[in-house]
């Protein structure tokens, strides 16, 4: 009777154990065939946003090439007429200012980086991040010391460009744009670099312990702003 007991026990604990390691082993088979899917519906979705890409890049490509004969078409349609000359230097000069062209010229560079402290050490962690009120006031100061052309990482700043935070990033004409941050200006850079003043807002920065870094060019090239600008409510007042 003992016997019987004895072998009863013994193979409900082996039944226990069949039973666990089939369990265990569905499980695996499952994480590992979600793991596989996911895998590869993110490379799947990795080379549709890879496509577009490459699609977008090559109509911008395009456009630019197309823009090129325009201004060569236009050009050569202006000479030896002074009138029209005059109204070609107009276009050329209102989109520098409008932000439409790629300019170059001597000014400033300024990189803002996030504090490497670290976050556990402060009352606030939020201080130690670049946020988009701190490029905005930045911007502010150079506009202020008479920088006549800026951009934050590449993004070209025009009339309409707005900077807003977007979580863990800035959103810059519609663009996400992630620290570090750098600040192209052009201007006078002696007057630039007076940013870096004492009280000024980049002092209030370092202070901060977030990383800030100005340095002065005699050549800085700032591209041109690639986005749509719609105007639906303004009108042109003929005299």
């Amino acid at each position: 009777m003992i016997n019987k007991k004895v072998i009863c026990i013994v193979l409900g604990l082996m039944c226990f154990a069949l039973t666990l390691g089939i369990c265990i082993q569905i499980k695996t088979v499952k994480n590992s065939n979600s793991t596989i899917g996911n895998n590869y519906e993110e490379n799947n979705l990795r080379a549709e946003v890879l496509k577009y890409k490459e699609k977008y890049d090559n109509k911008y490509k395009d456009l630019e090439n197309a823009e090129k004969v325009l201004e060569k078409e236009r050009q050569n349609s202006t000479k030896n007429n002074s009138e029209l000359e005059k109204k070609e230097e107009e276009i050329v000069t209102g989109n520098k200012i409008l932000g439409l062209t790629e300019v170059s010229g001597p000014g400033v560079i300024i990189k803002l980086t996030d504090s490497k402290l670290d976050s556990s050490t402060v009352l606030n962690p939020s201080t130690l991040l670049v946020h988009d009120v701190d490029l905005l006031e930045v911007i502010n100061e150079l506009k202020n010391a008479g920088a006549e052309a800026i951009s934050i990482n590449e993004q070209r700043l025009v009339p309409t460009t707005s900077i807003s935070c977007g979580g863990n990033i800035i959103d810059i004409n519609g663009e996400k744009v992630g620290a570090p941050f750098e600040i192209k200006a052009i201007g006078l850079p002696e007057q630039l670099a007076g940013l870096s003043r004492q009280g000024g807002y980049l002092e209030i920065l370092k202070s901060a312990s977030v990383g800030v870094e100005l340095k002065k060019y005699n050549s800085i090239v700032i591209p041109k702003y690639t986005g749509v600008t719609t105007y639906q409510y303004i009108k042109v007042i003929n005299e």
